[in-house]
């Protein structure tokens, strides 16, 4: 705008005349922000109309406004704006977007009162920079940059500000700086650790280490918030510490050992203790128990994942409990109780010259169902988890499932693939090719897959009646008593010391209990083939025959041969899979047949045969 055009608008409205400033900034090729319309640029004034013309980017191209009205609306953006930098040197500010996010925030904070920005403020400008669909992810990554730049200080806390520092600070200083002004007790002990670290070449900081242990020491006593895992974290800094000033760590509360002696649960602590301490942590436990210490640890192992299981065991092998390691390994196995993060250490490991003891002897079909059953807890547990470690160790390691069947019979392989099939820790596409494996080893498997009956020598021939009632219990397995039993599981772990805790063992108790059910279900529905007791006839004792048999010395008895579980001995039906039963399938009247029960021999002539169907009974 122009002065004269000015000077009559504010003859015309005095109460703009402290608006002057921003009317002479809107002049044609000014960048603007509106409230609600957003981005805009001005392109020219109309005089005659007194109206600015202004191209807003949301679709309203040549838009006309008072300029008084603009004065309360319109922010007029300066050159050196970051959003019409975007405009006018688009290249530049693509490069920054793309690989120097430090640069573009410290651009935009120079640009601001005092070089500081709320989280809000900043985050609102850099949102329009790049819009609300690409401004999330790269925030997210940009923030993890801005803590390692010297020259931002970043927010300890929601309501502080970014600032752009006058003069960079080291990484060091800006350590020991987080340090004195955090107050969060977890983060307050990784700095002390990380400077401890770091002490050794920064004499500044070694000279600030007595401050250092006490502020640690403070934080830790207060430590609210804090699990027993980051306390005991905390305290073996705090130790480190310690000794490096001369100072002696067991007089001072809390030890390490009263947290370990505090503790109820040394598998769920040892789950959460970092990485890095491991080895110090069973260390420890050793010292703490030491006459249990090698149940304590086999129970930790036990329960162990990941890096845990291998600490865990290069310690007790360095103890010379290679054997104990071995033996409690066969146990678990034997006993169904192994967990997948063990199954999956001795899988990785089942080629090692360095534990060939250990895991002599359980590379067979017995490890591969008890992967299975592992993997088909884990997906039942958390079914919202889409990778599990040991399905994917089955799929990845492509000579993993021929070490395992190696000796297997085929009745094992066939078990083991109908398990696989019901698993649901995989999905189709992954069973298939897993199947291929097992189809390479026992190609006879293939009629899992194609529906061809005539290959299955292991098939239950059941009635439609007795499989609606395993479905029915599966059914009930599935959706109330598991669920029912986790829930009792959680409340029983909430009431405190579990070695001592009777309501959360026979809760586990139930739990095995249910889960072997469950897995028997699975395999026996897996092999069922229905029939309606048609096929049987009048001239041999087949599966839908009724048979009048007569014992040396005794009255003739009746018995209908029916369905793998459909067993009543009350009405005198029984299963064709009963001694007696398979003793009489294929016979016809007129001819003996005997059982052995308990070494008891015994004698049945069949005196007449008639058909199930044609007796009018129901089951």
């Amino acid at each position: 705008m122009k002065p004269e055009a000015i000077d009559l608008l504010i003859e015309q409205k005095p109460q703009l005349k402290r608006a002057r400033g921003k009317l002479e900034a809107m002049q044609p090729g000014a960048y603007c922000m509106h409230r609600a319309w957003g981005f805009g640029k001005i392109q020219s004034y109309d005089e005659a109309d007194n109206k600015l013309v202004i191209d807003f980017e949301e679709d309203k191209p040549g838009h006309r406004m008072d300029p008084a009205f603009c004065v309360d609306k319109l922010e007029i953006l300066p050159e050196g704006n970051i959003l019409v930098r975007r405009r006018t040197h688009p290249e530049e500010i693509e490069e920054m977007i793309k690989k120097r996010q430090g640069d573009l925030v410290a651009e935009v904070l120079a640009t601001m009162k005092d070089q500081t920005a709320s989280p809000t403020e900043l985050e609102n400008l850099l949102g329009r920079l790049l819009g609300p669909t690409k401004f999330k992810k790269w925030w997210t990554n940009t923030k993890k940059i801005l803590v390692k730049d010297p020259r931002i200080a970043t927010p300890s806390k929601k309501t502080d500000p970014y600032v752009l520092r006058e003069e960079e600070l080291k990484p060091e200083q800006e350590i020991l700086e987080d340090f004195y002004v955090l107050k969060q007790p977890k983060k307050k002990i990784l700095l002390a650790e990380k400077l401890y670290q770091i002490s050794d070449n920064v004499k500044e900081i070694e000279e600030d280490l007595p401050n250092i242990f006490d502020h640690l020491t403070e934080a830790i006593k207060d430590a609210r918030g804090l699990n027993q895992a980051e306390r005991l974290h905390g305290v073996w800094v705090r130790n480190d510490l310690a000794r490096h000033l001369s100072e002696d760590p067991e007089t001072i509360e809390p030890t390490s050992k009263s947290l370990i002696l505090e503790t109820e649960d040394t598998s769920e602590l040892a789950s959460n203790i970092p990485s890095a301490y491991q080895k110090r942590f069973l260390d420890l436990m050793s010292r703490v128990y030491p006459e249990d210490w090698k149940e304590v640890l086999l129970d930790i192992l036990k329960n162990s994942s990941g890096k845990l299981t291998n600490e865990t065991v290069n310690f007790m092998n360095e103890r010379e409990c290679e054997d104990l390691v071995a033996e409690s390994f066969h146990k678990w196995l034997a006993e169904q109780s192994m967990k997948g993060p063990v199954i999956h250490w001795v899988v990785k490991n089942r080629n090692s010259r360095k534990y060939a003891k250990i895991v002599e002897g359980m590379i067979g079909p017995k490890l591969l169902a008890a992967m299975f059953y592992a993997i088909d807890y884990e997906a039942l547990q958390n079914a919202t988890v889409r990778r599990i470690q040991l399905a994917d160790a089955l799929m990845d390691d492509q000579e993993l499932i021929h070490d395992l069947l190696e000796h297997a019979s085929e009745e094992e392989a066939r078990d083991l693939a109908q398990s696989l099939l019901l698993n649901q820790g995989f999905e189709d596409l992954t069973k298939k090719s897993l199947m291929a494996r097992f189809i390479k080893l026992f190609p006879r498997i293939q009629s899992l897959l194609s529906g061809d009956e005539e290959e299955k020598t292991d098939e239950l021939i059941v009635s439609q009646e007795s499989l609606d009632l395993r479905k029915k219990e599966y059914e009930d397995l599935i959706n109330k008593k598991i669920p029912e039993n986790k829930e009792a599981i959680q409340i029983a772990r909430e009431h405190g010391d579990l070695k001592e805790n009777s309501e959360y063992k026979m809760a586990r108790q139930d739990q095995d209990t249910l889960l072997a059910r469950k897995a028997q279900l699975e395999a026996e529905v897996g092999r069922a083939r229905v029939t309606d007791f048609s096929e049987a006839g009048n001239d041999v004792v087949g599966i839908g025959s009724i048979v009048e048999v007569l014992q040396k010395g005794a009255s003739a008895q009746t018995f209908a041969i029916l369905g793998a579980w459909d067993s009543a001995p009350e009405r005198n039906i029984l299963s064709y899979k009963t001694p007696l039963g398979q003793a009489l399938l294929g016979h016809g009247a007129g001819e003996t047949v005997q059982t052995e029960i308990d070494g008891n021999h015994e004698d049945w002539e069949i005196k007449t045969i008639s058909r199930w169907l044609d007796s009018g009974q129901s089951l």
